[in-house]
């Protein structure tokens, strides 16, 4: 494993325990950073346990940099207290520091927007640029946020823990989608490579943590079996030559059927607890994709009819596109498109494409394609993408 790869795992799990013991997530950060700096000088071989290792030097450049910096005695005495700490102590009743960190940076005093910044670039370890990608928005714009949220943290002095069993309820939806969000830009990333295992093994740890915390609350267990059963899929998404393969062409013998197993049963402990949700819906229409060697597609569009009356979402309403298109036509689905309002999503036009094909419409599939192509950001995407237009029949 290279330094890179090792950035990308450890990176996450390093800030949410340097911020546990520094209280302070600027300082955690940069403590964090300037140990993979000195790892990427001193390092000939990889340690045997290079997180411990990073944590371990990201501390004591935390301590140095406090004494450098103190001006009064207290600051003097946190420097002192750190550099004896042997080992980061726990505290309360959850020991994971990242679960922590997520509850701190889905704190309701924050805005959404800065909610999902935070966590994604402190737990995922995603950069700004990486960031600005998934949101389709500017990076200057995904900094000031992520600043603005660390101000928050600190000015309001927001607690580094996880809430009290009353307050979890109200806490919840927002730890939620950082959580999804974290998979999704792990199984198809925004950057070159399509897929980040380490955020999809991450995302999965963190929802099995929170699934122990709250195993009666169904969302909790929805998007575990959600995660699960996406994360079944993997091994047949590419290829022998790392092409993407689509849902109904892979090798269903590929599957992690110990996996999907897991996540059939998490949605039928849904199904017995009966209050519904979003992602429960999502996790019963994986689980359709994943029971038996086909698609049962008519009930693939009656849960999501389901979901959109929850969440009345454009790419909701596009995703219920593709299975309209498999139960009624791509004539019927192309129509429902145009209700359908994405500008600077590549898969709107790539669905749009797609049905134009299957209509034997090649010069306005061409079209569709090239705007398409114009979006994507991920190369083994836009791959998929220029061979589909290839086999476009010739411009006359």
């Amino acid at each position: 494993m290279d330094l890179e790869d090792i950035y990308r795992a450890e990176y996450g799990r390093c800030v949410a325990t340097l911020a546990r013991v520094l209280g302070d997530i600027d300082l955690a950060e940069e403590a964090v950073q300037d140990a993979f700096a000195t790892a990427l000088q001193k390092w000939q071989v990889t340690p045997p346990n290079p997180g411990a290792w990073i944590v371990t030097t990201a501390r004591n450049r935390a301590v140095d940099r406090l004494r450098r910096e103190s001006t009064r005695a207290d600051r003097h005495a946190q420097a002192l207290l750190l550099s004896q700490q042997d080992e980061p102590r726990e505290v309360g009743p959850v020991k994971d520091d990242q679960l922590r960190l997520i509850f701190t940076c889905c704190h309701p005093a924050l805005a959404p927007d800065a909610r999902t910044a935070l966590t994604l670039r402190l737990l995922g370890g995603l950069d700004v640029p990486e960031i600005a990608r998934a949101y389709l928005i500017q990076e200057a714009t995904v900094a000031q946020r992520i600043v603005r949220a660390k101000r928050k943290i600190r000015d309001a002095a927001i607690p580094y823990r996880v809430p009290a069993e009353h307050e979890l309820p109200a806490r919840l939806p927002p730890v939620l989608t950082v959580l999804y969000l974290m998979f999704n830009e792990g199984y198809t990333s925004t950057a070159s490579a399509l897929i980040r295992p380490d955020l999809c093994t991450e995302a999965i740890r963190l929802a099995r943590e929170l699934a122990a915390l709250m195993p009666d609350e169904p969302e909790v267990l929805g998007l575990l079996a959600l995660l699960l059963l996406t994360e079944a899929r993997r091994a047949a998404r590419l290829g022998p030559t790392g092409e993407l393969v689509l849902l109904a062409d892979q090798d269903r013998s590929l599957w992690d059927r110990t996996l999907v197993a897991e996540g059939h049963d998490l949605v039928r402990r849904c199904l017995r607890l009966n209050r519904p949700g979003p992602y429960q819906i999502q996790a019963a229409i994986s689980a359709v994709h994943t029971d038996g060697a086909t698609t049962d597609w008519r009930q693939v569009l009656a849960l999501y009819d389901q979901l959109l009356a929850l969440t009345p979402t454009p790419v909701v309403a596009l995703n219920r596109v593709v299975a309209v298109a498999e139960v009624y036509g791509p004539a019927v689905a192309l129509d429902a498109l145009e209700e359908v309002h994405l500008p600077g999503y590549h898969r709107l036009p790539a669905t749009r494409a797609e049905l134009l094909t299957r209509l034997g419409r090649d010069a306005e599939a061409r079209a569709a394609y090239d705007e398409a192509l114009a979006l994507v950001t991920n190369e083994t995407e836009r791959a998929h993408l220029r061979t589909r237009r290839a086999e476009l029949a010739p411009a006359s």
